[in-house]
């Protein structure tokens, strides 16, 4: 298990936009496992959509992406920088709502040199609510 503090050690991302708040299970260059609780104070429901607040699409596929750089930058690339390429075959199956834990499960599909390729899904209470395959590059820090 990665708790929160260890999160903010591994990404560069921070509130409002770090959008992880536990690691369950991981196995380096392999899976893993993660979720993000959904409350109504999150930034982005008071204009998606007054009165009826649903966490944007982009935001859960963000939320995959998060998740796999922990998995790449825990399987060996620390000090490194990691940057989406592409996202393929993403779907978005039922809307998220303030109250809502998200379950992520990612796995490491391919990695070519600095190139890794992921396949994750999110899930609330067992149910797919979307799935997307993301393409990222490692890359050295800039200062």
């Amino acid at each position: 298990m990665i708790p929160i503090n260890e999160i903010m050690n591994t990404l560069p991302h921070r509130y409002p936009f770090l959008l992880v708040d536990r690691v369950t299970e991981l196995e380096p260059r392999s899976y893993i496992k993660g979720f993000k609780n959904v409350t109504i104070n999150e930034p982005f429901f008071p204009g998606h959509f007054p009165g009826q607040p649903i966490m944007p699409g982009v935001l859960i596929i963000e939320a995959m992406a998060q998740i796999a750089g922990i998995l790449a930058y825990r399987s060996g690339i620390e000090g490194k920088s990691m940057y989406f390429m592409s996202i393929e075959h993403a779907k978005f199956r039922r809307p998220v709502i303030p109250g809502d834990q998200i379950f992520f499960e990612i796995r490491a599909i391919k990695q070519r040199g600095p190139v890794w390729k992921f396949q994750g899904s999110a899930m609330v209470d067992d149910k797919v609510v979307a799935e997307a395959e993301i393409t990222a590059m490692i890359t050295d820090r800039e200062i």
